[in-house]
C-alpha cells in the first residue's frame, strides 16, 4: 500500500514538471517545429497565353550561368553548306619530280645540240680541207642530237599540260614553276582540299575564304581559295573549287568533311550561335525572354540557314533578347515541371 502511494506522489510530480515546462515554453515565445513539406517553393513554370514561360529569380539565373543578349534581325551572308575532300597529293609529287626532271633533259638535251650543231657547221666550212665522212659525220650527230631536243622540248610540254589537266591551271603552274605553294604542299605544311557544292547549288565566283570541320569535334578551320578544280567529284557531282588548309589544322589526307561556304544570297533574321540551340521534344528550340527573368522557347527550323558559324533564326523580332548560355537548364526546368504535373495527375 505505501508502495503505491508513493509512486502515485512521483507521477503528479512529474506532471506537474511537464506543465510548467510547457508553460515556460509558451512564456519565452517558443513554437513548435514546423510541419515537414508545408513551406513549398514557388512554382518557376507557368502555362501563359498557350506557352510554358520559365521564370527565375537573379540568384537563380546566376547559379545557372545564364547569360542573354539583344539581338537585332538583319540581312546575313547565307552559308552554303558543301562537302570536303582532303587529297593525297602524291601526283603532285610525281609531276613535280617528273618535270623537274623533264627540264634537266631538255637543258643537256639543248647543251649537246649547241655543241653538235657548231661542229657540223665547222665541218662544212672546211670544204676540201674536210673529209665526206668527217662532214657526214658531224651532220649525223647532230641531227641526232636536235631529235633528242625535239623530244625533250615535247616531253617537258606534255607534263605541263597534265598538271594544268589534273590540277588545273593555278596548281599546275605552280607545279612548272615549282613555286612555294606546290613546295608548301610538298612538305605537308598545307593541304589541299576539294570542296564540292550539293547539285543544284553553284555560285559564279568562288569566295576566297571558307570554313571547314574537323571531326569529331567540329571545330572549324579557315580554307583559302586555289580556284575552280578540273574535275567533280564523282560522289557528289557538283561545282567543285579547291582551297588550302594547314597541315596544323587537324585534318589528313583522306578524310571528308563538311564545308561552308558564304552563298551570293543573304538571309534576314537574328544570328543565334550553335552553342545556344536546345534540342527537345523532337524539335529544335532557342529561348528568348519575355520579361525580366522569364523566358519561352522559340522554335528553329530543322535546317535553318546559317551565316558566319551560326544559325540565322527567322521569326523573332527585331531586337529580340535570347539567351546565349543556360538554355538547356531552362528546358530542364520546363521537363521537371511536366514530370511533377503527370505525378499529380497520376495522384
Amino acid at each position: 500500500m505505501a508502495g503505491a502511494i508513493l509512486a502515485g506522489a512521483i507521477l503528479a510530480g512529474a506532471l506537474t514538471d511537464v506543465g510548467a515546462g510547457l508553460r515556460a515554453g509558451i512564456g519565452s515565445g517558443l513554437r513548435p517545429a514546423p510541419v515537414a513539406g508545408a513551406a513549398l517553393p514557388a512554382p518557376r513554370t507557368a502555362v501563359e497565353d498557350g506557352r510554358t514561360v520559365v521564370r527565375l529569380t537573379p540568384e537563380e539565373r546566376a547559379r545557372i550561368g545564364l547569360v542573354s543578349e539583344v539581338r537585332r534581325a538583319l540581312p546575313h551572308r547565307q552559308e552554303l553548306q558543301a562537302y570536303g575532300l582532303v587529297l593525297d597529293l602524291a601526283r603532285v609529287t610525281e609531276l613535280t619530280n617528273a618535270y623537274a626532271s623533264a627540264k634537266a633533259q631538255l637543258q643537256q638535251a639543248r647543251a649537246r645540240a649547241e655543241v653538235s650543231g657548231s661542229a657540223s657547221r665547222r665541218a662544212r666550212n672546211l670544204g676540201q680541207y674536210a673529209t665526206t665522212v668527217q662532214v657526214e659525220t658531224a651532220e649525223g650527230t647532230y641531227q641526232t642530237d636536235a631529235a633528242a631536243l625535239a623530244a625533250a622540248e615535247s616531253q617537258l610540254r606534255t607534263l605541263a599540260a597534265t598538271a594544268q589537266q589534273e590540277w588545273g591551271p593555278v596548281i599546275g603552274r605552280a607545279i612548272v614553276e615549282r613555286a612555294p605553294a606546290v613546295t608548301r604542299l610538298i612538305e605537308r605544311a598545307d593541304f589541299l582540299m576539294q570542296v564540292t557544292l550539293p547539285p543544284g547549288e553553284a555560285l559564279s565566283a568562288a569566295p576566297e575564304a571558307a570554313f571547314a570541320e574537323v571531326p569529331p569535334q567540329s571545330a572549324r578551320v579557315a580554307l583559302r581559295l586555289v580556284g575552280p578544280a578540273p574535275r567533280t567529284d564523282p560522289r557528289i557531282q557538283g561545282q567543285s573549287f579547291y582551297y588550302l588548309v594547314s597541315g596544323e589544322g587537324g585534318l589528313l589526307p583522306g578524310m571528308s568533311t563538311l564545308a561552308f561556304l558564304p552563298a551570293e544570297r543573304a538571309v534576314t533574321g537574328v544570328l543565334v550561335p550553335e552553342d545556344a540551340v536546345v534540342h527537345g521534344q523532337g524539335g529544335t528550340w532557342v529561348y528568348r525572354a519575355v520579361g525580366e527573368g522569364a523566358y519561352v522557347r522559340h522554335p528553329i527550323r530543322t535546317d535553318p540557314p546559317m551565316s558566319n558559324d551560326s544559325y540565322v533564326v527567322e521569326g523573332l523580332s527585331d531586337g529580340a533578347e535570347i539567351v546565349l548560355r543556360g538554355g538547356q537548364a531552362l528546358l530542364s526546368e520546363e521537363f521537371k515541371s511536366q514530370i511533377r504535373v503527370s505525378g499529380d495527375d497520376d495522384d
